[in-house]
């Protein structure tokens, strides 16, 4: 379960940590591959910095973006800046983000994202906590996956097992990362129809949901391993 509170404190942790490394990269370090297909490191943390602004967005009751367009665009503009103005870029629009949040009194109020998703606003500290911490293993500058805290891969895991529940193109699945509670997702199972068991690392379950690691990790017991649709 997420909690609000909580969250605020390790996002703010996190933030920490980005921005510092963030601080080391310069120019020819951002104009580098990141580990997202056709992503720099600038284009990383620049969708970072605009994430921030989009869930101010969300806060104030507005669209998240104008259009996808437009959110690839200021993507792409705030790639191009030079490296101490983008740091600055991620760390001020997560300031206003973090400060916005700390002003939050009701955390059961339900607030639209993208493509007409709807959740509470008390996960919406732990939804960006997610995106921080993910994208930092993302720029592939030191942190890896099995660097995330027990506490939030598993939280993490449990997450994205939700997002995939009853969605038509994943089979049911038993999850059972390694010393964490097992989780279940995918379509409901058949007349008669077993779950695929699928079970190793937490770290390597994580990756393998979230798309960023193939799951060379991972043991199944019931099939293979399906390829999961996008997020």
């Amino acid at each position: 379960m997420t909690d609000p509170v909580r969250d605020l404190t390790t996002l703010d942790q996190a933030t920490a940590r980005l921005l510092t490394v963030a601080g080391t990269l310069d120019d020819a370090a951002l104009a580098e591959p990141s580990l997202l297909p056709g992503w720099t490191r600038g284009h990383v943390l620049s969708h970072l910095a605009r994430n921030a602004d989009a869930l101010l967005n969300v806060l104030a009751g507005r669209p998240m973006y104008a259009s996808a367009e437009a959110r690839d665009a200021d993507i792409e503009a705030g790639a191009a800046q030079p490296a101490d103005a983008l740091a600055e870029d991620v760390r001020a629009s997560g300031a206003k983000l973090a400060t916005a949040l700390s002003e939050v009194t009701d955390w059961d109020a339900v607030v639209e994202l993208r493509n007409g998703v709807t959740d509470r606003l008390g996960r919406i500290p732990f939804r960006r906590l997610v995106e921080v911490e993910l994208h930092q293993v993302d720029l592939g500058a030191g942190r890896t996956l099995e660097d995330l805290s027990p506490e939030f891969t598993d939280a993490e895991n449990a997450f994205l097992a939700d997002r995939f529940t009853g969605h038509p193109d994943v089979p049911p699945l038993l999850l059972r990362p390694e010393g964490s509670p097992v989780l279940t997702s995918g379509r409901a199972a058949s007349p008669g129809e077993e779950p695929l068991t699928v079970s190793g690392p937490p770290a390597d379950l994580l990756g393998w949901l979230a798309g960023r690691r193939a799951p060379d990790g991972l043991k199944t017991d019931g099939g293979a391993l399906p390829a999961l649709p996008p997020l």
